[in-house]
Parts: C-alpha cells; structure tokens; sequence
C-alpha cells in the first residue's frame, strides 16, 4: 500500500450510542472506504491501522457499492427495461447443424477425429458417447 489513510480512529469515531457502539463520523468513513477500494490495499490492515474490525469495513464496502450501484440505475431508469413492458414471445425453430466449416480435432494420444460429413444425429451420438467414458485414468470416478 503506497498510501495511507491519515484518518485517525479518533476523528473516525464521533460518539457511542446508547448500548455502547461507537459512532462513525460519515465523511471519515468515506475516506476509508475509498481507500479500501484502491488496487492492492488489505482491506484487513487498513481496518487494523483504524482500530476497526475488518468484518465491519468490509460490511461499510458492500453498502457503499450497493448503494452506488443504486444510484447508477435510477440516475439510468431509460437503461432500465420497465416491469409493465410487453415484449413478445416467438418460437424459432432450431436450424439444421450444417458442419461445412469443417469440424476437425486431434487428441492429445494422435487420434485424429473429422466430422466434415457429419450429420447433426451422428455428432450428438458421438458427444453424448465420449460424454459417458471417463476422462483419464487420473480422474477418480
């Protein structure tokens, strides 16, 4: 972390409540919030410096996000696809599997597979059998 927040607990903390949990002050708590969302600062360290409990900061990140996330979407309500909108449904028939592009593999044990000429059946029976075998003997089944 090449930066440091110059915040101390003392500032960041404003009052206790009436049970004994202290009170943050908001912009304080911004601050480190931002912080903590720079590349590369432990979330963890940055709580530690800060006399806080990194559950709670990390509790303070989701909010912040969620809430930015909030604001993205109504400040976009255009973006955003209406609950009353119609939109039709219509079937589409799948097309027929045409291989012109010509469908070639070769296996790692030089055995070398083209379905060029294959029909779509004669793939999917290929693929549903390789789909049963085991991988390798490596993989414990």
């Amino acid at each position: 972390m090449s930066e440091t927040i110059t915040e101390t607990p003392q500032q960041l903390v404003t009052g206790h409540k009436a049970d004994g949990r202290r009170r943050y002050a908001p912009e304080a708590k911004r601050k480190l919030i931002e912080a903590a969302l720079q590349p590369g600062v432990s979330v963890a360290r940055l709580a530690l410096e800060h006399g806080l409990n990194a559950n709670m900061l990390r509790t303070w990140i989701t909010r912040y996000n969620r809430e930015r996330a909030a604001a993205a979407v109504n400040s976009h309500p255009a973006s955003m696809p209406s609950t009353s909108a119609f939109v039709p449904v219509i079937p589409v028939r799948p097309k027929p599997f045409h291989s012109s592009s010509g469908l070639r593999a070769r296996l790692p044990n030089g055995v070398e597979i083209d379905l060029s000429d294959a029909s779509g059946d004669a793939v999917a029976s290929l693929l549903q059998t390789l789909s049963a075998l085991s991988c390798s003997n490596s993989t414990k089944a």
